[in-house]
């Protein structure tokens, strides 16, 4: 009796250190919120560089101070000024940099107040090298966008937005048909340009034959043991790339569709769908001849995967299609309505010649072999049909046609004044009065003028209508001037535009992202 008294005081007393114990953490991490997140605490950064003083040391201050503040801190939100006219004044920007006197060049009420100097430190890593030198070159971007009339600078035109200048100016045509012959004179490239992308409803067509297996010591879509001999190995892509969306690097590959015949470390005939940028695969949709579950989400009302014959007999197979042939026959004749399911084998044979149809519907892509539905594909984020500029053929595949069709006469980048509506109706509202409940920060990229009005006149519209939300596109310019005068007529008109102070770099988006929270806190502490 007293060894359980004794062992019931010590958990009493263990479970009492406990909760003090968790009591103490609680405190100290909301006196950690409280010293963070109060609007009235400065943060100091150790400048660490040579010209610096002993001890001196950059403060970030979350309290904005007026006009006349000696140091200057994360400046205020842009000032609640009327929307300015389509002709009205010119953006003044100029990145906030230390000058020779230590005075600061002013930014305009179209840029945000975010001071990359910030990032000046011994923490920055090697972000700060690529940090400074796109902070240089929209430095420079910004001082022409200054000194450039509009009115002297050619609106851009087809291909020369991403293309590189008139010499890559690129025709638009409405469809493209090319021969084995035709591809074989481009070097064994096999790529068919799409100029101007897909659009809904657009279609491509291959005819080609799959050749037969080969070996492969190192395979990528097996692993061979020590010992094991090589790999039989037949495989083809067709590939949507994004060829003007990079520069320098591989095309992203806006659908990579992987039919292998040969050498899948499952052993059977699948396909495998994807996408990748910049390296950096998606989830890969695989279809093994297993049709998709039925409480899976379909694209365009279509099934993601169809299902095909497994059985390795031939033989058997043969006489079961055989039989619900028959049996389909005859209760035709007979007048019965029961549905017969024909079993369809793997749609590519080495050696025997496929028509490959690929689509683009509202929902994803959809893929065709012979007539028959195989794959559908829904679409990822970051990707746009505009996006998909070349068509890839590669691997144990001899391609003797190709046809696309229903292609769009013009590209929403290569000509924004023709997406840019300018009326009032979608201006933006000045900001409000009151506290602000709801921002909305959207990244956009400079020369993505149709998906921008596509947004505006969207929910964007919906968001203005209400006081206390508030909606804002967070740009960094283009390295083209052409871009970045529509770019600068845009933000005039519309007033929804927040520029950052760097040149356009899929690296540093991270920038964007502080940049939408610079200007939320300046929301907030107004």
């Amino acid at each position: 009796m007293r060894k359980q008294a004794a062992s019931a005081g010590a958990g009493a007393s263990f479970r009492r250190r406990a909760m003090e114990g968790l009591a103490a953490v609680l405190l100290l991490y909301a006196l950690l919120v409280f010293a963070l997140e109060s609007p009235f605490v400065s943060t100091s950064l150790s400048g660490g560089g040579a010209g610096a003083g002993a001890g001196a040391a950059r403060k970030l201050h979350l309290s904005f101070g007026g006009a006349g503040a000696g140091e200057r801190g994360a400046p205020a939100r842009p000032a609640k000024e009327p929307r300015p006219a389509a002709g009205g004044a010119s953006v003044s920007v100029s990145v906030s940099a230390p000058g020779a006197d230590g005075q600061d060049r002013r930014l305009s009420r179209f840029a945000t107040g975010l001071d990359v100097r910030l990032l000046d430190t011994p923490r920055s890593g090697v972000l700060r090298r690529s940090v400074a030198d796109a902070v240089a070159a929209g430095a420079r971007a910004f001082a022409d966008l200054e000194g450039l009339d509009p009115n002297a600078v050619a609106a851009p035109s087809s291909g020369e937005l991403e293309g590189g200048g008139a010499a890559a100016t690129a025709r638009c045509p409405h469809s493209i048909a090319l021969t084995a012959e035709e591809l074989g004179a481009q070097g064994g490239r096999g790529v068919v340009e799409l100029p101007c992308g897909l659009a809904l409803g657009s279609h491509v067509t291959v005819a080609a034959t799959p050749r037969g297996p080969h070996e492969e010591r190192n395979p990528a879509i097996v692993v061979l043991r020590d010992g094991e001999r090589p790999a039989m190995v037949s495989q083809f892509m067709v590939e949507l790339q994004g060829l003007r969306a990079v520069e320098g690097e591989d095309p992203p590959r806006v659908l990579h569709f992987n039919p292998r015949l040969r050498g899948d470390w499952s052993g059977r005939p699948v396909i495998e769908q994807n996408t990748c940028y910049r390296m950096n695969w998606g989830a890969a949709q695989r279809c093994d001849g297993w049709r998709s579950r039925p409480d899976e989400e379909t694209v365009d009302g279509l099934v993601k995967c169809e299902k095909w014959i497994r059985d390795d007999d031939d033989r058997l197979e043969e006489w079961k299609t055989s039989s619900k042939t028959a049996a389909w026959l005859l209760n035709r004749l007979i007048g019965q309505k029961e549905e017969v399911n024909f079993g369809w084998p793997f749609p590519f044979v080495e050696g025997r010649l496929f028509v490959l149809t690929l689509s683009a519907g509202l929902e994803g892509y959809h893929v065709s072999v012979d007539g028959r539905h195989v794959t559908s594909f829904p679409y990822r984020t970051g990707f746009v049909l505009e996006d998909a500029t070349g068509l890839s053929l590669y691997g144990d595949l001899d391609v003797h046609s190709v046809i696309a069709g229903s292609l769009p006469t013009t590209h929403p980048s290569f000509e924004p004044q023709n997406y840019l509506e300018f009326s009032t109706v979608w201006q933006a509202p000045p900001l409000p009065d009151e506290p602000v409940e709801i921002f909305i920060g959207i990244l956009s990229s400079a020369n993505h003028f149709a998906e921008r009005m596509g947004v505006r006149t969207t929910w964007m519209s919906a968001v203005h209508k209400s006081p206390n939300r508030v909606a804002r596109f967070f740009v960094a310019l283009h390295g083209r001037n052409e871009v970045n005068v529509v770019l600068k007529k845009e933000a005039e008109f519309f007033g929804d535009i927040v520029f950052v102070p760097y040149l356009d770099n899929y690296d540093l988006v991270v920038m964007k992202t502080l940049a939408i929270c610079e200007f939320m806190l300046s929301l907030l502490n107004m």
